[in-house]
Order: C-alpha cells, then structure tokens, then sequence
C-alpha cells in the first residue's frame, strides 16, 4: 500500500457525513498510514470541521482543481521527445521516471512499481513518457470517459526540471484529449505552483479550490 499523501486522501464527504470520519480516522492510523482528508467548496460545512478537528486534524494546505477546452491547435511539444506508453520495455521508463519524480523512496520502490504496471492496460488510460538525451526525464497519465480527459499524474525528476517537460506532457495530452473528441480537459495543482502556472498558460483556469486536512502529529 502506498504511503504517499496523494495517494491516501478520503474524498467525497459532504455535510451528513460526519459519523463516516472517525471510523476512516480510526482505520488509517491502526495500519500507520497519514491520511489526508479533501473538503470541497459547497459540501464542506461547519460540523465536519470541527469533527476533524476533535480527531486531530487541522486543515493544512489547498489544492486547485482547473478546467479548460480540449485543443487540436494546442502549440507543440517543441524538441522535447515524448511517447505513448505502448510496451513492457517502456512502461519501466515510465516507472523509472515516475518514481523519481515523485520521490518515492528506494525502499518503496519495487512494491511501488508492482502496484502502478496494471496501468498499462486499465481502460480509457493512456500513459505518456518524455525522455532528455535518451534518459526517461517525466511521466504523465491522460484518463478519458464520456468526453471528459483527465490530466493526471505529471511528475518530472529533480534532475531534469525546469526544461519545459511538464508543460510539454500537458500540451501532448490536450491536443491527444482533444483529438479523442474530449470537450473538456481538467487537472489540479498546489495554488500558484509551477504547475498551476503551466496550466493557465494553457487556458485552463480555477475551477475551486479544496481544502487539505491531516493529522497534526
């Protein structure tokens, strides 16, 4: 299992659920994991705060979710060589890129890699791979259903950031949403980061902002 906040957040509670959040509190802690919990603009009220607050949590951070028209005439990727995920071989690059990007420890890392190959082959997922000088530099997932493509999962490794890598991936994945007959394309990023800079850069603009709970120890 993963330990990675962005991995272990509790989405979709809304006010009336409050009884849910000590058991899914309780749960979390019993097996060691942080949770994070997601409260969303027009389903948070007063009361789920103040649950969260008796059970330890405090709301820590924000999280941006962004909106925007799938493009065929998005600008090119320029000379930055990116690639569908098609094989065995290269979703190892993938991994390779993935992990590194999100910093995920060495220890974790086979155990890691184990639970994100069935990737490769989930319905609707189209994985992609940007390389520098032949080395797998970053990843980035394109999801789609019902004309809607998702953006997710764009990392870049430490080493090679700061080239245009993400911005590239998401150029890619809008033109391919875009040319899949998506209408719409949405993502999310910390506010005002790198990459929330790089989506309204590409005519993605705030949809809502979320709130971040966790733990205070």
């Amino acid at each position: 299992m993963s330990r990675l906040p962005s991995f272990c957040r509790v989405v979709g509670i809304r006010v009336g659920h409050e009884r849910h959040i000590e058991p899914l509190a309780h749960w979390y802690r019993d097996h060691g994991i942080k949770p994070t919990f997601e409260m969303v603009p027009g389903h948070y009220g007063a009361s789920l705060g103040r649950e969260l607050g008796r059970l330890g949590f405090f709301q820590s951070g924000f999280h941006a979710s962004l909106v925007g028209e799938s493009c065929l005439a998005m600008q090119p990727e320029g000379d930055v060589e990116i690639d569908r995920v098609t094989t065995l071989e290269m979703m190892e690059e993938y991994l390779d890129a993935y992990v590194a990007g999100w910093g995920i420890a060495e220890k974790d890392r086979a155990q890691f890699k184990s639970n994100v190959r069935p990737w490769l082959d989930q319905a609707g997922w189209s994985l992609y791979l940007a390389r520098v000088d032949g080395h797998p530099a970053a990843a980035a997932t394109l999801y789609m259903k019902d004309g809607l493509g998702y953006l997710a999962d764009a990392t870049t490794g430490p080493t090679f950031r700061r080239r245009g890598l993400h911005s590239a991936l998401l150029r890619r994945r809008i033109r391919d949403a875009a040319a899949a007959e998506a209408s719409v394309v949405f993502s999310g990023a910390t506010p005002f980061s790198t990459s929330h800079r790089n989506m309204e850069r590409a005519d993605m603009q705030v949809q809502f902002v979320r709130s971040l709970w966790t733990p205070f120890e």
